[in-house]
C-alpha cells in the first residue's frame, strides 16, 4: 500500500489527484500548517529529515520530490498512462516540464509571496520579482496556446507536476487565459475532485 504524508494547503495534493488519475490504493496520513507560522508540524521530521511534504512511502522506499514522485509513480504504475512514449519529441518535452515547474517556476511566485510580507522594505525588489513572473507565467502561456494540455492531445504527470504553478497564480490568471482555462479544465476531472474530498482544505481549487 502506498502511504502519502500528506501536509495540508501545499504540494502534496497533487500525489493525492495523480493517485486517483492512475486510480492507485492509497493511505493518507495527514499533517497541519501550525496556523501562525505556517509551517510544517515537526513529526513530518520524523518521515524524512528534511520534515517537508510530499513524501510517500512504498515497497520499503522513502521519497521525497513532486517531480521525482510524479515520475516513479507513473514509471512504476502506470502501465503507459500519463506519460508520452519512449523515445519520442512528446517525451522529452515532458520531462522537462517535470522539471522546470520546481526548478523555475515556483521561485518567482515563492519571492512574491514572502517579498509581500515585508511591505514597504521589500518594493525595491517588487519590479525585478514582477518582470521573472511575466516572463515564467507567459512562458507557460504561449505553451498553452491552442492546447488543452501541455504535452500531446491529452493529459499527462507534466499538468498534474505544473498543476501547483498554475494554480498558486490564481491572483495573476486573468492575464493568462490560456492558463486560466488550462487550470479551470483540470480541477473539473472526476480525479481531481476526489483527490480534494480525501486530502481536505485545498484553498487553491476553484
Amino acid at each position: 500500500m502506498i502511504t502519502v504524508h500528506h501536509l495540508n494547503e501545499s504540494r502534496s495534493q497533487r500525489i493525492l489527484w495523480l493517485l486517483e488519475e492512475l486510480n492507485l490504493p492509497y493511505e493518507i496520513r495527514h499533517y497541519t500548517r501550525d496556523a501562525k507560522t505556517r509551517l510544517a508540524p515537526p513529526q513530518l521530521k520524523a518521515v524524512h529529515p528534511l520534515g517537508k511534504s510530499p513524501v510517500i512511502e512504498d515497497q520499503g522506499r522513502t521519497l521525497i520530490e513532486s517531480g521525482a514522485i510524479v515520475d516513479y509513480l507513473i514509471r512504476h504504475y502506470g502501465q503507459g498512462r500519463l506519460q508520452p512514449v519512449q523515445p519520442s519529441h512528446d517525451f522529452e518535452l515532458y520531462n522537462q516540464w517535470l522539471h522546470y515547474a520546481e526548478g523555475s517556476a515556483m521561485l518567482p511566485l515563492l519571492l512574491k509571496m514572502y517579498v509581500s510580507r515585508l511591505g514597504d522594505a521589500g518594493a525595491p525588489l517588487a519590479p525585478r520579482i514582477d518582470s521573472e513572473l511575466a516572463n515564467h507565467l507567459g512562458y507557460i502561456e504561449h505553451a498553452l496556446q491552442g492546447r488543452d494540455w501541455l504535452v500531446g492531445d491529452g493529459l499527462t504527470g507534466a499538468d498534474i507536476q505544473m498543476s501547483f504553478v498554475g494554480e498558486a497564480a490564481r491572483g495573476l490568471r486573468a492575464s493568462y487565459p490560456n492558463m486560466d482555462a488550462w487550470v479551470h479544465r483540470f480541477q473539473q476531472r472526476p480525479a481531481y475532485r476526489r483527490a480534494l474530498e480525501r486530502g481536505g482544505l485545498y484553498s487553491f481549487a476553484a
